[in-house]
């Protein structure tokens, strides 16, 4: 697991008026909370915050937050962005207990799609059901991202959430209780498209001679 290091400043004043202060002057308010401390207001720099949410682990790593020299262990827990500027407007960090286990959703990579007998046919379609999945573990075994191998997929096929390979020591909750899911699925374009009626296809018309004995016989 890689390290990622954020940096951050702690600040005294809170408040609607305080962090409308912070943003005008490009930082950004958050808060660290849980643990056996208080939960701590802090500041962040915008500019380098918003490089690193443009990666994936940002939202899913354990993250080495510096407070003003102090290093403490935390998770991303929520993250307000502004309604249409590109800036984000607060965040919320966990702190971390390396001997606690914790629930992330981690991002899955799904690899060789391409060289598979689905992905070279060209009358199939491949779908990704599920991007992200939650996972359960120690702070030490979470894993940046899982691998789904998708080399041997063939028509007809469908990947199931069990069959996610995962490293030691993390666990898929939804699977411990019984719950699964599919995570990818292959689908015949063409065998979709006979089963659907054409949009164009000719209505039947019955001869007016037809129609007019049928009301004979009514009567």
């Amino acid at each position: 697991m890689s390290e990622h290091i954020i940096k951050a400043t702690g600040r005294n004043v809170e408040g609607k008026g305080a962090s409308r202060r912070l943003r005008r002057a490009a930082s950004i308010p958050a808060i660290i909370y849980g643990g056996s401390a208080a939960p701590q207001p802090i500041q962040l720099d915008h500019e380098k915050i918003w490089l690193a949410s443009q990666h994936e682990w940002f939202y899913s790593s354990i993250l080495s937050l510096d407070l003003d020299g102090k290093v403490e262990q935390v998770l991303l827990r929520d993250m307000q962005r502004h309604p249409f500027k590109q800036i984000i407007m607060h965040l919320d960090f966990q702190r971390v207990d390396a001997n606690q286990a914790i629930r992330v959703a981690v991002p899955l990579h799904f690899l060789n799609e391409d060289k598979s007998p689905a992905g070279k046919a060209a009358d199939v379609v491949v779908t990704h059901e599920l991007n992200e999945v939650e996972v359960s573990c120690l702070p030490k075994d979470l894993p940046e991202f899982l691998e789904i191998d998708l080399s041997a997929l063939a028509v007809g096929d469908i990947v199931h959430l069990s069959q996610i390979k995962l490293p030691k020591g993390v666990e898929i909750p939804e699977l411990k209780l019984g719950k699964e899911h599919d995570v990818a699925v292959v689908i015949a374009k063409h065998g979709k498209e006979e089963a659907e009626p054409a949009a164009d296809a000719p209505v039947a018309e019955v001869p007016a001679a037809k129609v007019a004995k049928k009301d004979e016989d009514k009567k």
